[in-house]
């Protein structure tokens, strides 16, 4: 039998008390609730594959986290912004560096899946810098000057209006902040997205220079199937 991961399992527990509890309010209130509304065996299945694609155990190997994240420096006494933060892949690398961690994701059931692992699995200190935030596809939800760091990884290419996007970044980065975007390459890799929906290196660049950026630096030889792009406020 195949054990769910324990964040996981938490948010299939949690699922089911919401849906309790509003079938408990739909009965006080006389209003009906459609079949929709009840998890079965097949969406907790569903859900379960759902985070499980983003729970790769090869991705540590390909993707190297702990060099990637060295690029943005001592985080010491920094605050991040992961956007596109997922299961945490990344954002649990980085609550041991940081002193706070925002976990930004524009799908909820992510955002539930990191307050789990924030609840279950992070120890005291860690938990208490990580915070999972829900945001906008095209709106991050940081407050102006409220990080000191961005990291977007296999996030950006799906990004539709990107230069004002990276321009609502900037203005939530510190002065001199870094921003750090790792995407596949757009080439044919064993891994990663259909070819058509990646963006060349030269493209993410370019957003960023229209976007205000400095000091932008791309890297297409760390990283077997991404390029890395580091660029300053």
């Amino acid at each position: 039998m195949k054990l769910l991961h324990p964040a996981l399992l938490h948010l299939i527990v949690v699922s089911l008390l919401l849906v309790s509890c509003k079938a408990e309010s739909a009965e006080k209130t006389g209003e009906s609730t459609s079949a929709q509304t009840t998890p079965d065996k097949d969406s907790i299945a569903a859900n379960e594959g759902f985070f499980a694609d983003y729970e790769s155990t090869n991705r540590v190997i390909w993707q190297k986290p702990d060099l990637v994240i060295g690029f943005l420096g001592d985080l010491q006494d920094k605050t991040v912004a992961d956007i596109g933060a997922g299961t945490g892949h990344f954002s649990k690398r980085l609550v041991k560096k940081a002193k706070k961690v925002i976990a930004v994701d524009i799908d909820e059931r992510f955002v539930h899946f990191l307050d789990s692992i924030r609840v279950n699995e992070l120890e005291a200190a860690e938990s208490n810098r990580l915070e999972p935030r829900l945001a906008l596809p095209d709106n991050p939800k940081l407050e102006s000057g409220e990080v000191d760091a961005v990291l977007i990884v296999n996030t950006f290419m799906y990004i539709e209006n990107r230069v004002h996007y990276l321009e609502k970044l900037k203005e939530a980065l510190t002065e001199g902040g870094k921003i750090l975007i790792i995407d596949f390459k757009k080439i044919r890799t064993p891994i990663g997205p259909p070819l058509e929906v990646r963006l060349p290196v030269d493209s993410v660049v370019n957003d960023l220079t229209l976007a205000g950026y400095q000091n932008i630096e791309a890297n297409n030889g760390t990283l077997q199937y991404q390029y890395i792009v580091l660029a300053q406020k």
